[in-house]
C-alpha cells in the first residue's frame, strides 16, 4: 500500500500527479480524485485577488499524515494521495489534491470524500482571501462542520 503526503510551498501539476498515482497503482479497479483550486470569485461575488495559506510547520505536515493512517485504516486501498499548498495562490491555482486507488470503487469514493470533509473543516491551516484590495479570514462553513459530523455518525451505525 502506497501512501503519498505532501505540503507543497511551490505549485503542483494536478494532471501530471494523478497520472503517476495511477501508474503506480496498476492492479487497481478504481480511482477516485479531488482537486481543489481557488475560486475566481468569493460568496459575496467580489473577484478574488488571492489566497493565503499559512500553517504551524510542526502540526501541519503530521496532521495531514495522520488522517491518511486514520482513511487507511477504514478502507481497502491499494493508494492514497494528499497533496496540499502552502503560501499565496491566485484564482484558478491548485489547493488541494486528494486522490484513492482501489479494488473497488466505494472504498475509493468514500476514502476520498472522508479526506476531504477532514481537510475542509480539522486542517492545521488558516485561510484568508484577497478580493477588493482587502484581505479577510475564511473559516470553515456551517456545512463543512455539517458534513464532517455524518462521518461521527457512520462511526456508531447511526
Amino acid at each position: 500500500m502506497a501512501t503519498t503526503v505532501r505540503l507543497l510551498l511551490e505549485p503542483f501539476d494536478p494532471a501530471a500527479e494523478l497520472s503517476s498515482f495511477s501508474k503506480a497503482h496498476p492492479a487497481a479497479g478504481g480511482f477516485v480524485s479531488f482537486l481543489g483550486q481557488v475560486r475566481a470569485s468569493e460568496s459575496g461575488g467580489s473577484a478574488v485577488e488571492a489566497l493565503e495559506l499559512t500553517h504551524y510547520e510542526p502540526l501541519t505536515l503530521p496532521g495531514m499524515q495522520a488522517l491518511a493512517d486514520e482513511v487507511l485504516s477504514r478502507w481497502g486501498l491499494d493508494g492514497l494521495l494528499i497533496l496540499h499548498r502552502a503560501g499565496v495562490m491566485v484564482p484558478g491555482d491548485p489547493i488541494v489534491l486528494v486522490a484513492a486507488a482501489a479494488r473497488h470503487r466505494r472504498d475509493a469514493f468514500a476514502a476520498a470524500d472522508f479526506a476531504m470533509d477532514h481537510l475542509k473543516s480539522q486542517s492545521w491551516f488558516w485561510k484568508r482571501e484577497k478580493a477588493g484590495g482587502a484581505w479577510r479570514w475564511i473559516e470553515p462553513r456551517e456545512e463543512d462542520h455539517s458534513d464532517l459530523a455524518r462521518w461521527e455518525l457512520s462511526e456508531t451505525g447511526n
